[in-house]
């Protein structure tokens, strides 16, 4: 929280930070915000909202001025958030219309949207995939593949993924006797298996799980011609970009983010952006069919 006031905001109790935290937001986010919004988000009379405005007004002199026409606090130039915001996480929240109680979400309309998912996981199946792995238990499932249809399958499982197009759960698979990606949506049934599980079939075991790799990722120098646009996308530093990625997920991040993966950058195209540099990082990882470019030389 970025609080230069004696006072501290973790003095107050929850429902006066959720107050404070809905002023904030709506000043930051917003611009502005009204008696009235106060009174409507939480049931509360005039006169306790006039005591919550005060105290922000306090905790953040400089953040907004009423301006009597229109009844409502105007956010100033000088404006500094009282609390911080995970840009992440709020343009996820603004895009999907998700409230945590501690913000305006549901009450403005944002101009923020995000890409459409393929089909949503059934949230039972979820459920019974978060219980596995917080229980460390087997769990029977059918899976639907698309090589061998609908059939049943025991398998670990000890982490669930966002790939950014769909959900998978990284899991020892029983039937193969090694670790991999099963898509959720295609689980339709699922029971845990009380009996204990080995000591093979544990995360730790997951050598792909386990091994990271590390990125240089430097602007496309075919592709791109102005590479400080590139530089600004990723916030790269001197035009690098180095990340740190599992080796069971790389395979994804290079194909999402259309990474050249070829040994000098040949992949010509607008969607390649982005090149490689250091090829000889991904050797021993398993999932780079899908990475652009890998299997070129």
């Amino acid at each position: 929280m970025n609080n230069n006031n004696n006072k501290n905001i973790t003095e107050f109790n929850y429902a006066q930070k959720q107050r404070l935290a809905f002023i904030d937001f709506l000043l930051m986010f917003k611009g502005s915000f009204s008696r009235n919004d106060l009174t409507t988000k939480f049931e509360m009379g005039l006169a306790n909202a006039t005591r919550d405005i005060a105290l922000y007004r306090e905790l953040a002199p400089k953040n907004s001025e009423f301006d009597n026409p229109t009844k409502t606090y105007i956010q100033t130039k000088g404006f500094k958030s009282l609390f911080e915001y995970d840009p992440r996480k709020t343009l996820v929240k603004l895009a999907n219309n998700i409230s945590d109680g501690f913000d305006g979400v549901m009450e403005v309309a944002f101009p923020v949207n995000a890409p459409l998912q393929l089909n949503v996981p059934d949230i039972n199946i979820v459920a019974k995939l978060v219980q596995a792995v917080l229980n460390k238990k087997a769990i029977s499932i059918i899976y639907t593949s698309l090589s061998s249809g609908s059939k049943a399958r025991e398998i670990i499982p000890h982490t669930i993924v966002d790939n950014g197009l769909r959900w998978h759960v990284r899991a020892f698979d029983r039937k193969t006797n090694s670790f991999r990606d099963f898509v959720i949506t295609r689980i339709s049934k699922a029971t845990l298996i009380e009996k204990s599980i080995e000591e093979f079939e544990k995360e730790i075991e997951d050598n792909q799980w386990m091994r990271k790799m590390d990125l240089h990722l430097v602007p496309h120098p075919i592709n791109v011609e102005f590479p400080q646009a590139i530089e600004l996308d990723y916030g790269m530093e001197s035009g690098l970009l180095q990340i740190t990625v599992r080796a069971a997920l790389v395979g994804y991040l290079l194909r999402r983010w259309n990474v050249d993966c070829t040994e000098n950058g040949i992949l010509k195209g607008g969607e390649y952006q982005l090149w490689l540099r250091n090829r000889q990082t991904l050797y021993g990882a398993e999932n780079l069919a899908i990475a652009p470019g890998y299997q070129i030389d």
